[in-house]
């Protein structure tokens, strides 16, 4: 069964790191580009962090670069989205992406495989 099983999240003070992890399995994570996305209460899901399928390339949304950090490790199928000096409008639920293909984008309809979404909270 093709599936992204994500891990972490939390709760954590302002200033405050976490880590996302995203597992895949049934499916060749290093075939596909990721993308991490975010929906706050209230407001439409967003786009936070893209890694192509080789690991060269990297872009981030405004709101995290300098923060966030996308990794991956394509020898265990997995993705990373490493989070530094969370703020309180970092609250979200958090989703792993992945679709087949070097290119990552922004754009949700271009995926085809999403994780189960993770809390992260930033409060105090």
């Amino acid at each position: 069964q093709l599936q992204i099983v994500q891990s972490g999240g939390g709760s954590v003070q302002p200033g405050g790191s976490l880590r996302l992890s995203c597992a895949a399995s049934g499916l060749t994570l290093e075939n596909y580009a990721v993308g991490w996305f975010r929906q706050a209460p209230g407001k439409e899901r967003e786009g936070v962090a893209l890694i192509t399928s080789t690991g060269r390339a990297t872009t981030y949304a405004d709101s995290v670069r300098g923060r966030f950090t996308v990794t991956r490790d394509n020898s265990v199928n997995m993705a990373y989205l490493q989070m530094n000096n969370l703020k309180p409008e970092d609250t979200a639920i958090y989703y792993c992406a992945a679709r087949l293909g070097n290119s990552a984008m922004f754009r949700e309809e271009a995926y085809e495989y999403w994780g189960q979404g993770t809390q992260v909270t930033v409060s105090t």
